[in-house]
């Protein structure tokens, strides 16, 4: 198919592999739209380019057409070109602009597919005498590497020459080589026994050699042939790992091939067609120099695939085929690729989420695990919605270990946020081009997720016994506070709404006096609001807007954006300031709340204030009332209207 050989074998420790597991949990599946393909046939043959992820089914040396497919590319490209020979390689460089094609050993031709440039082939013939090509990497739109046996050369293409410029060469015995494009390393193999491998890095037309590694060889070769190939290898990247060797643990031998899916190592064994998950940031045994893991799951086979019946509309009514899972014809390409060349098939494999919640019993674990996934959120939401539930209702130890965790992700990002800010207002960001906003990622689960999606909806099913619904919210304030997160009003008020609902006014009094419910403009005008039913909540509340030294005016504001208009007019009262405030500000306000008794009993408490001040219940010009006065004839008639006083 391509240079890529199927799966290796691999010997691991402790023994047998403990047979074919269940179906159930499957937490792999393979995805839903994979690429189709014409099978690989003497006439077709088949090769997959890693760095663009596209499949090239190319029919008599690419005569008959040459057919080009990717996972993400809405259309196919297609095209014929002439039949020089057998194609050994072919890829388009990154943006498919430019497509390179090896025949031979000694040079790669190229073609042009940029509009308006003559579609006319030119030839590279590598530098170094006597060498054969291997193969090659494009690392960007035109930049290409020719690896041969002798070395690599680093070359720009120059379409419009139709001509290439040598950029840097380097002579070194190769083995075999391996390419990364996420990190743009291309790994050779070195030594008669090939375990010494050099990478070097590109980036931007430069090419640099790192630090070359030997890898360690299970038992001393018997005789100097080569003792590692590359289907002994995988080369992906991890997000934040850091220069650590960890070692796997797979209990079982046979075959084995790897993939890297959202940071995790996916194991698939081919005898019992199972596969096995690795997470190496999560803790494992750490001996001073390697850090070993266990796998993080139990072995679960892929999801079954169904494989649609291609044909006329008459015939598709057939069953979908099973896909034949761990075939033999499985092809392994890294991160998340697996291709059958057998049934033209190419997918990415991916993680479920869902699944891995019945199989982590542990809360912290799969804290720990989920934490660490893209696409994490919601699945981690229903988690605490599930933890606070019955049957699966957790005790308070283990959902303060979540929330704790959730909240120290939530403060990273707070602190990540606030540095880049800092930075920026001092005007320090010009010097430093490499400084980058902090991207928030779905472990970011803030107070308002939590609120939207878990407490308020938790509250308001009311299953819970009250003092563990209270525990819980006082014990996220508690984890927030902890990590010095400033706490959001509105999850102060969903702390009193469930006190008042269960008359636990005591408990209400001892959390303000003792501050554990922190000061705020929103939570005074909640308790204002709850005088009626519990008298003290006045005085609690403008004791609280005092200690947050508010103007008596802005108090009066806030409280009639609450539509607390009553509450309003007893502050006003209570500080002696009845007498000049604005009639009409009140009666807009109780007009907007849709309350014609509430309006009612605040047009005649101005009515009285002008009888009281003026001798005359009536409103002057100057207080702009006229609107009021015709809403409130229209709706309890002239005759309502209060009748000046005479002595």
């Amino acid at each position: 198919m391509s240079r890529e050989p199927p799966p290796g074998e691999d010997e691991a420790p402790g023994g047998g592999g403990g047979g074919r597991a269940g179906e159930g949990g499957c937490y792999l599946a393979l995805c839903a739209r994979p690429v189709h393909f014409e099978k690989a046939n003497p006439v077709n043959c088949v090769f997959f380019d890693e760095a663009n992820k596209q499949v090239f089914a190319v029919r008599s040396g690419g005569a008959t057409g040459v057919v080009v497919k990717g996972l993400e590319d809405r259309n196919p490209i297609s095209f014929r070109m002439e039949d020089k020979g057998e194609v050994k390689c072919i890829k388009f460089s990154l943006g498919n602009k430019i497509l390179a094609v090896q025949r031979t050993l000694k040079s790669v031709d190229f073609l042009n597919f940029i509009p308006d440039s003559p579609q006319l082939e030119y030839t590279q013939e590598c530098k170094t005498k006597n060498a054969n090509i291997l193969g090659f990497c494009w690392t960007s739109s035109t930049e290409i590497v020719f690896i041969t046996d002798q070395g690599i050369e680093f070359y720009q293409v120059l379409p419009e020459k139709r001509s290439l410029k040598l950029l840097k060469n380097q002579s070194i015995n190769v083995n075999w080589y391996m390419y990364c494009p996420e990190s743009s390393v291309i790994l050779l193999s070195t030594t008669v026994l090939g375990n010494v491998l050099q990478p070097f890095y590109f980036k931007s037309g430069t090419m640099s050699k790192l630090s070359k590694f030997e890898i360690e060889l299970p038992a001393a070769p018997k005789s100097s042939k080569l003792s590692l190939s590359e289907r002994d290898i995988a080369m992906a990247t991890i997000e934040g790992s850091c220069k650590k060797t960890h070692i796997l643990k797979l209990n079982r031998t046979g075959k084995f091939a790897l993939n890297v899916v959202d940071n995790l190592v996916v194991v698939h064994h081919q005898d019992t067609e199972t596969s096995v998950i690795f997470d190496i940031k999560l803790k494992g045994e750490f001996d001073g120099s390697t850090t070993i893991h266990q796998f993080v799951l139990p072995p679960r086979s892929i999801q079954p695939y169904q494989i649609p019946v291609a044909g006329p509309a008459s015939v598709t009514s057939q069953s979908p085929v099973p896909c034949k899972l761990y075939s033999s014809s499985w092809i392994v390409f890294q991160p998340d690729i697996i291709i059958s060349a057998s049934e033209g098939y190419l997918w990415s494999l991916q993680v479920k989420l869902e699944p891995v919640v019945n199989l982590l019993l542990d809360k912290g674990k799969l804290m720990d695990f989920l934490l660490q996934r893209k696409e994490c959120k919601m699945v981690i939401l229903s988690v605490c919605s599930q933890m606070l539930s019955e049957p699966e209702r957790g005790s308070l130890s283990v959902i303060a270990t979540v929330f704790d965790k959730l909240n120290h992700e939530y403060k990273k990002y707070l602190e990540a946020e606030q540095s880049y800010t800092m930075v920026v207002e001092a005007g320090l960001s010009r010097s430093n081009p490499l400084l980058k906003r902090p991207v928030r990622t779905q472990a970011v689960i803030d107070q308002s997720d939590m609120y939207t999606h878990v407490l308020s909806v938790f509250t308001e099913k009311k299953e819970a016994p009250h003092k563990f619904t209270i525990a819980v919210l006082m014990e996220y304030i508690r984890s927030l506070n902890q990590f010095q997160i400033a706490v959001q009003h509105y999850l102060y008020e969903l702390v009193i709404k469930t006190l008042v609902q269960h008359n636990l006014f005591y408990m209400l009094h001892q959390f303000l006096q003792y501050h554990v419910l922190s000061d705020s403009k929103p939570l005074a005008c909640l308790l204002l609001s709850l005088e009626s039913i519990y008298p003290p909540a006045h005085q609690l509340s403008l004791d609280m807007l005092k200690r947050l030294s508010t103007a008596n005016d802005e108090i009066v504001e806030v409280l009639l954006s609450k539509h607390q208009v009553l509450a309003a007019l007893r502050f006003i009262r209570g500080i002696g300031g009845h007498d000049s405030i604005s009639a009409r500000k009140f009666l807009d306000a109780a007009k907007q709340a849709e309350d014609d008794m509430l309006f009612y009993t605040i047009f005649r408490f101005f009515e009285q204030r002008n009888q009281r001040l003026r001798g005359n219940p009536s409103f002057t010009p100057g207080e702009h009332c006229e609107e009021h006065v015709t809403f409130f004839k229209q709706v309890f008639g002239e005759q309502a209207l209060m009748k000046p006083t005479t002595f």
